[in-house]
């Protein structure tokens, strides 16, 4: 994802933060960004890549993955990779963009990657924005050049000529995808939520509690 939404969502949940990206000039500057969104050591960024990310199993409580996924080398790999960092109960929340009459294959990679689509988010409006954001990029692209070095620019513009002509008719969604919590010893899929029970001292109205997955 983009490391300035990365750094912002760490900020607005007090979360901490590990950011990849394949770009060494990207984890650079991030890190040295970062101190001006999360307290010192709340922050740290890596290179690597979606199908080898470096974290250990279960490690993360969320993912969150922006226009990264289609970069992939192997994408069920990356689902995999996605997959295996997240806990138990944990959420992984990704763009996808497919082509106009395509198959979308986000459900057989999930399960193949032992995850549950919780939800199929469309963003009708997003191909015209990534239109326009190329068109800039390729406008002004001494800007670039000046502002990034010409090895990140270049990258840049790269993909503004191989996607730009592409995005006619392409569908983009936004995935939230789950892994499942084990299922607590004793329960089966025949047990049911009983009613609550009112404590005979009790004078107000029984009440129950369920906490959200």
């Amino acid at each position: 994802m983009s490391h300035v939404s990365a750094r912002w969502l760490a900020r607005a949940l007090s979360a901490r933060l590990e950011g990849l990206d394949l770009s060494p000039v990207a984890v650079e500057q991030a890190t040295a960004r970062s101190i001006h969104f999360v307290p010192a050591g709340r922050a740290a960024f890596h290179v690597a890549a979606l199908e080898a990310t470096g974290l250990s199993d279960g490690s993360a409580h969320g993912v969150v993955c922006v226009d990264a996924f289609a970069f992939a080398g192997n994408r069920g790999n990356a689902a995999h990779e996605l997959g295996r960092i997240l806990a138990p109960g944990a959420r992984l929340v990704l763009t996808r963009a497919l082509r106009h009459g395509a198959h979308p294959l986000w459900e057989e990679q999930a399960r193949a990657a032992g995850l549950i689509v919780e939800h199929v988010d469309e963003r009708p409006a997003e191909p015209a924005m990534w239109a326009r954001l190329y068109q800039l990029w390729i406008d002004h692209a001494d800007d670039l050049r000046r502002e990034l070095g010409d090895h990140q620019a270049q990258n840049m513009l790269r993909e503004a000529h191989t996607t730009l002509p592409a995005l006619a008719g392409r569908r983009a969604v936004l995935l939230t995808l789950r892994r499942p919590a084990p299922r607590p010893a004793g329960h089966d899929a025949a047990d049911t939520m009983t009613e609550p029970v009112r404590r005979p001292e009790s004078d107000g109205p029984a009440t129950s509690e369920r906490t959200p997955q």
